[in-house]
């Protein structure tokens, strides 16, 4: 498994917990948002991996902009699903291959 792959997986996985009813956003509040800067730090990285790796996936910009939308609560919280959704399938397409 390639560097690219393993931070798909990471960061899918990452967003999937963000987008836990409740606690996700209970999670980010309690930060004061801190998660969310994370988050798009991660997403940053992980798509100058993928773009260097010749693996891009538009997974990576949507999570970068599910970091900012990621506030609002009833929208982040179908954000981060969404997000998570893309990135996990991506990362398990690329894990097959």
């Amino acid at each position: 498994m390639n560097r690219t792959t393993l931070l798909k997986w990471i960061s899918g996985i990452c967003e999937g917990l963000l987008a836990i009813p409740f606690a996700g956003g209970t999670f980010i509040l309690s930060m004061s948002w801190t998660p969310l800067l994370f988050m798009f730090a991660l997403h940053t990285i992980t798509l100058v991996f993928s773009i260097k790796d010749a693996r891009f996936s538009a997974g990576n910009i949507l999570g970068m902009i599910t970091s900012f939308i990621g506030a609002l609560p009833l929208i982040g919280w179908v954000m981060h699903t969404i997000t998570s959704l893309v990135l996990l399938i991506d990362a398990a397409i690329e894990t097959k291959k």
